[in-house]
């Protein structure tokens, strides 16, 4: 234990916002296979760009908070990134950022054992009905193809 613990470790814990929640569940599809692919990293990137959630942000705001967050997912695992950002994904939002990270696994044209699994803890955290997400996956199945 280091004696910045007792006090930083407090001031890092804060609670995520709707931004941060949706970009952290976003890093998290595209960490969960244990590596960010450049074209996961392009995706998440032009994904985040495309959103009104992040259109009051500047540039250095959303670069600063994409490094909180990559510091975050570096230090602790996706696990524990995204047991700290769904939480903070409005409800209207869960089916898009569930969408979204489905087509971001699916972006380096590889789904891996660990990224199926991901899906399916992110299907059942973000409490997105089961039919509801199997046409999800099938839709972008469809768009990523060829």
């Amino acid at each position: 234990m280091s004696l910045f613990d007792d006090i930083l470790g407090e001031a890092e814990e804060h609670h995520f916002g709707p931004q941060e929640g949706f970009a952290g569940v976003m890093l998290c599809a595209s960490a969960c296979d244990g590596h960010i692919g450049d074209d996961e990293a392009q995706a998440v990137n032009q994904m985040l760009g495309s959103k009104s959630l992040y259109s009051r942000l500047s540039p250095q705001q959303t670069g600063s908070m994409m490094d909180r967050l990559v510091g975050h997912l570096e230090r602790k695992g996706h696990e524990q990134l995204l047991l700290k950002s769904y939480p903070a994904v409005p409800p209207e939002l869960r089916e898009c950022a569930f969408a979204n990270a489905v087509d971001i696994v699916l972006a380096d044209g590889v789904v891996e054992q660990e990224e199926r699994e991901f899906i399916d803890d992110l299907q059942t955290k973000l409490e997105i009905d089961a039919d509801r997400a199997k046409t999800i996956v099938k839709v972008m199945v469809y768009k990523n193809h060829g």
